[in-house]
């Protein structure tokens, strides 16, 4: 019988994600990833190379979920608010991705893993943006962007933090999706009438308000 190779790809991916996000990089174990998939640790070597290549690996493959799981949708400083909800859901019923880049900055700094496909994927998340609000900056798309994986990364793996600051009374995680949400929306609209009040400077053409 021929061996599955991505069915034992896919097996270790799984297994490796687990043991990532428990441990981190320096915390996991190749043998615990192997046991876990019941595959030959030999096989991650063969597939992957090491355990750095491994959660390389990992982290492409998490954050590519979620682009395409969560897209931009519409225009619009709301298409923005919208997004930041919809992540900030996401990550609720799945923190693996903000545990995986927490790790990554924890212990590589800025080192930057699986560049080619990862430089890709912002990229086209930075066009997504822009094409929801087309009259801002790259970099400010960029930006906002940024604050907003902040913002939807940090809920899940700083639960200590936010207790302590805002208390664990019923309803605490829908309260904290509504600041998530209002402050992008705020953000937003300020880079969008920033933008036009820059076109406007130039032009010599009075300042409107929508």
């Amino acid at each position: 019988m021929a061996w599955d190779t991505e069915r034992t790809k896919g097996l270790l991916l799984q297994a490796a994600t687990v043991e990532f996000c428990t441990r981190g990089l320096a915390g996991a174990r190749i043998d615990r990833i192997a046991t876990e998939a019941g595959v030959n640790k030999e096989r991650i070597y063969q597939y992957f190379g090491n355990k750095n290549a491994l959660f390389d690996a990992v982290i492409v493959a998490a954050l590519s979920t979620v682009m395409d799981e969560v897209p931009i949708e519409g225009h619009g400083p709301e298409a923005m608010a919208d997004y930041a909800g919809r992540l900030f859901d996401h990550h609720q019923k799945d923190a693996t991705a903000p545990r995986l880049l927490f790790w990554e900055g924890l212990e590589r700094g800025s080192d930057v893993v699986g560049l080619p496909t990862r430089m890709a994927n912002c990229a086209s998340k930075v066009n997504n943006t822009l094409a929801a609000l087309p009259d801002i900056a790259r970099e400010d798309a960029a930006d906002l962007l940024i604050t907003i994986v902040s913002l939807c990364d940090a809920s899940p793996v700083l639960p200590a933090l936010d207790g302590l600051m805002a208390g664990t009374e019923p309803g605490r995680v829908e309260k904290r999706r509504a600041a998530v949400v209002r402050t992008v929306q705020l953000a937003a609209e300020a880079l969008v009438a920033e933008a036009r009040e820059r076109e406007s400077t130039r032009s010599g053409a009075p300042t409107t308000t929508a």
